[in-house]
């Protein structure tokens, strides 16, 4: 099957939940620099990786349709490596429509969110008419914190390649669409190995190499993948602490991966940008002329305080449009 096949192309390979665009907009959540694993394969269709496994998505109407692909074997990549075609994967409909409401957090009623934030804030309700739809992942912590990690002076499309790097350095082959591979991402053991940093400076990783692996080893030889799992449980502030002692994660790393995936919707990550915001758009008077740490909290009090206790999510709406507006 191609990528720029659609539902009505290939209906038995497709299942669909129902999701209005208020909802979710799948154009501004997969390109707003949350995740760095999903691209526009055809206009309208994202595909990426979610769970070990390869989806394609896409919005029609009402409805967010998906695919699924079957992960290859040995024998089935020997056989692939000409037209390297996949197969839609035959996975239970419970379980796909249980993973897309989970990452995408459904349950949550954004719509809702969206009228409460503009009622609060004027500045918010000029912007929320021309991004709809603006809502945040719930990501797998060890993808999302290593994925963090690399965003340290650096931009979405640049990120991207270097994930991709890693992915396709250290992760699981899983399939291959369009003469395109596709990896999962490496587990954490992968990232552990006495050779990981000098292998990550080959992929062009500089400095962040070194905070990948030891971060890797940190959480290994510490918390291991179930105990950061499990910051999910504690509150935000102890979970924030947690993610600060590990190398190269400062507070907006920390924020972005409790934001992200540990479900600390009060969490508001705060660069040089959202600072700018805050005090040109806001009037947040916070003196100085740098981001020190207790600026960085007052931001982030001052917005907790402004939209409530889902502030990050009010938060990922202003930064998607003014991302967009750059772009």
């Amino acid at each position: 099957m191609k990528l720029r096949d659609g539902p009505s192309a290939c209906p038995s390979l497709w299942r669909c939940l129902p999701c209005p665009p208020a909802e979710l907009r799948l154009d501004l959540v997969l390109s707003s620099g949350q995740s760095f694993r999903w691209w526009e394969s055809s206009p309208g269709a994202w595909t990426g990786v979610l769970e070990g496994r390869v989806w394609t998505l896409r919005q029609d109407r009402d409805r967010l349709w998906y695919t699924v692909y079957d992960e290859e074997d040995e024998q089935e990549e020997e056989e692939k490596q000409n037209g390297c075609p996949a197969k839609a994967a035959k996975l239970d409909a419970a379980e796909t429509d249980r993973i897309l409401r989970d990452y995408f957090q459904l349950d949550v009623g954004l719509s809702a969110l969206y009228r409460a934030w503009g009622a609060a804030d004027p500045l918010f309700r000029q912007v929320a008419n021309d991004f709809p739809g603006v809502r945040v992942l719930r990501q797998d912590p060890v993808e999302c914190l290593f994925s963090f990690i690399c965003t340290s002076n650096n931009h979405v499309a640049r990120i991207t390649a270097m994930i991709e790097r890693l992915c396709q350095a250290f992760g699981r082959r899983l399939c291959c669409l369009d003469s395109r591979p596709f990896h999962a991402f490496p587990s954490l053991s992968a990232l552990t190995g006495a050779d990981a940093e000098a292998r990550l400076r080959a992929l062009g990783f500089g400095y962040r190499a070194k905070f990948v692996s030891g971060s890797a080893r940190a959480i290994a030889e510490g918390l291991g993948t179930e105990g950061l799992c499990q910051l999910r449980t504690v509150p935000y502030a102890e979970a924030r602490r947690v993610l600060c002692a590990l190398p190269g994660v400062g507070a907006k790393v920390a924020d972005c991966v409790c934001l992200l995936s540990l479900d600390k919707a009060e969490a508001v990550p705060v660069d040089t940008h959202v600072w700018q915001i805050a005090r040109q758009r806001y009037g947040v008077a916070l003196g100085g002329k740098s981001l020190t740490p207790r600026a960085y909290q007052e931001i982030g009090d001052f917005f907790r305080g402004l939209w409530g206790l889902r502030a990050g999510w009010a938060q990922a709406v202003l930064f998607c449009a003014d991302l967009r507006k750059g772009q």
